[in-house]
């Protein structure tokens, strides 16, 4: 009797082995990779999974977006300009059975790679393009990524440039350009201005030429301007035709 006792529990116990061993149960976003003997046989999942133990082994694949930080990296530019640049990346897997059999830590080999990308695309532009085109710079070097990845069944869905670390003296020296800059803009704006009143200036004594009566009035307007004014002193605008006028007068008396 103690025999057969003992036969029951060594049962119990081998069947709930295999079971163990046998049902998998995979969530909504995890696929399972499938061997049967070492050979791939299939992807499966989610839900409930039954394996034949010992003949079948099962790696688990994640479907979710992996956020991955890209370390600071040494970037010369096109013009010379050391800089350190820190970025993050975007990805996903859309073929498990690629993932698994074809690159043997694909996070590692995505970390690399856009280590190495990131460098080697940077490298080919100028301070300048970094600071200011950073939306075509983060689509320039997703688009690298996803290629190289595809055939590892990854999907690289972005990457963004977070950081452009710069030394003091290269920070100086672009306020001091961004300053000299604004004194162009301003120097340009303020001649623009000036040419715009000469021209308007010209016109004026154009129309005001050809009517003598608006000459006088503009003489009054000016009277008006002067006389609104806290000053003790008047000026008084003498039209010229008046004095046209006297010396025509004291040449005839002579």
């Amino acid at each position: 009797m103690m025999l057969d006792y003992i036969a029951y529990l060594v049962l119990a116990v081998i069947v709930i082995m295999f079971f163990t061993s046998a049902i998998r149960i995979l969530r909504e976003y995890e696929r399972g990779v499938v061997f049967t003997l070492g050979r791939f046989t299939g992807v499966k999942g989610p839900g409930l999974i039954i394996l034949i133990p010992f003949v079948q082994q099962m790696v688990r694949v994640d479907l979710r977006v992996v956020v991955e930080d890209v370390p600071p990296q040494d970037v010369i530019s096109r013009d010379n300009v050391s800089v350190k640049v820190s970025a993050v990346l975007y990805f996903r897997i859309v073929d498990p059975e690629r993932s698994v059999i074809k690159v043997e830590n694909f996070l590692a080999a995505t970390s690399q790679l856009a280590q190495t990308t990131l460098r080697s695309v940077l490298g080919k532009h100028d301070l300048d393009e970094m600071l200011a085109e950073r939306d075509r710079l983060n689509s320039d070097i997703q688009e690298i990524l996803d290629q190289q990845t595809d055939a590892w069944g990854i999907k690289v869905t972005n990457v963004e440039i977070k950081h452009i670390d710069l030394n003091e003296s290269m920070i100086r020296a672009i306020a001091k350009q961004a300053e000299a800059e604004r004194l162009r803009r301003a120097k340009v704006i303020n001649a623009e201005g000036e040419q715009q009143a000469a021209e308007k200036l010209v016109e004026a004594g154009k129309i005001l030429s050809g009517e003598p009566q608006a000459m006088q009035l503009r003489y009054f307007a000016a009277l008006h301007d002067i006389a609104g004014e806290r000053s003790s002193t008047v000026v008084f605008p003498l039209p010229m035709d008046l004095l046209a006028h006297l010396k025509l007068g004291s040449g005839e008396a002579k």
